[in-house]
Formats: structure tokens, sequence, C-alpha cells
């Protein structure tokens, strides 16, 4: 899916309540959930130790840190959606979030997103309500199920 192109944040406005085209797949590669776990400092087992995982994990694969399923949330945002007008944009925080799926190394992920609401932020930003969904490719429950804040500014 090509990434969607908008003008401004009165062309954005209009996309309120609307579900964002499906993004690209984004595989999941151990070299991915190895730089997590450095840059996390999370070591569990269950992510980098592959005998150990072949001997006692149910899944017989590395799985992806929860958290790292979030962090991708900007980047697949971005792949997805782009305002010309704005200036920058950063993370405010979350409402909510879920992990009900693991995602298994090698998996691939893409983002299925609506824009809940806008609002206006200081003189020359919006805030912005994102329910996400990280879906897993062949699985029925998604890897990350999110309502994800961000700012914008012009």
């Amino acid at each position: 899916m090509a990434q969607l192109h908008i003008v401004n944040f009165t062309e954005f406005k209009s996309l309120v309540g609307k579900e964002i085209p499906a993004g690209a797949w984004l595989t999941i590669s151990q070299e991915m959930i190895n730089d997590f776990a450095k840059a996390t400092q999370d070591f569990q087992w269950v992510h980098v130790d592959l005998e150990k995982i072949k001997k006692h994990s149910p899944f017989k694969k590395a799985i992806a840190h929860g958290f790292m399923s979030v962090s991708l949330l900007s980047k697949l945002l971005t792949d997805l959606i782009t305002v010309d007008s704005a200036t920058m944009g950063v993370n405010y925080g979350l409402n909510k979030v879920r992990f009900p799926s693991p995602v298994l190394v090698d998996s691939q992920i893409r983002l299925h997103t609506v824009i809940s609401a806008m609002d206006a932020y200081g003189d020359n930003g919006l805030k912005i309500t994102w329910n996400c969904t990280v879906e897993i490719q062949g699985t029925e429950k998604p890897a990350c199920v999110a309502e994800f804040l961000s700012l914008m500014f012009e």
C-alpha cells in the first residue's frame, strides 16, 4: 500500500472516524528482536536464547517483546500516512495496550488504524488518538491493540 499523503491539517481532520488503509507487511527478524533486547536490556530467554527456546518454549521459536510491537507503532504509522504541512511529530502516550498474541520470529505484521479523535494542541498542534491493531499474518488474534496518542505540529 502506498503511503497516504495529506496536504495540511484541514485535510487531515477529515479522516477522523475513518479507517486508514492497512500498511505493508513488516517481517520481524531475530536481529530486530536481539537489537530490541540490547536497547531495553530485556534479555529474557524467550526472546534471545535459541537453544533454550527449542527445548522449553511451547512455540519452539523466539518471540518478539510485547513492547517491541508498541515501539513499532510510530514507524508503522509513518509508513501509512504523512501530512505535508507538518513540521514535527512526537509520541504523546498510550491509553490502553494489550498483547493478545505473541509475535514469532520471522512473522509478518502490519498496522490497521482508525483516527478516533483530533484535538487542538497549543497554537499550531494537534493531539491525535489512533486506535491501532497490529495484525500478524496468518494469525487470528492481533499482536497488539493500543490506543496511541501523538502530537503533530504545523
